[in-house]
């Protein structure tokens, strides 16, 4: 049998407008600099954790928020 191909052809105008919209008005960017050699080390912490880079950094602040905020 055929290996059926997908259908997606590219990302679409609409879809940019869509994305950019999105980010706009929901997420906000915080830069951060490490040492270097610890990207790599955060990396690979978070794909063992299952999650992106991204998500492993906003859980760990929000978890040590907490904790900071209840002794």
């Amino acid at each position: 049998m055929p290996e059926k191909k997908g259908t997606y052809t590219g990302q679409t105008d609409a879809r940019r407008k869509a994305s950019a919209k999105y980010l706009k008005e929901s997420v906000e960017d915080i830069r951060i600099r490490v040492p270097k050699g610890n990207k790599a080390k955060v990396q690979e912490h978070a794909a063992n954790m299952g999650e992106s880079m991204n998500s492993f950094v906003v859980r760990a602040i929000d978890e040590t928020m907490e904790r900071d905020n209840n002794p």
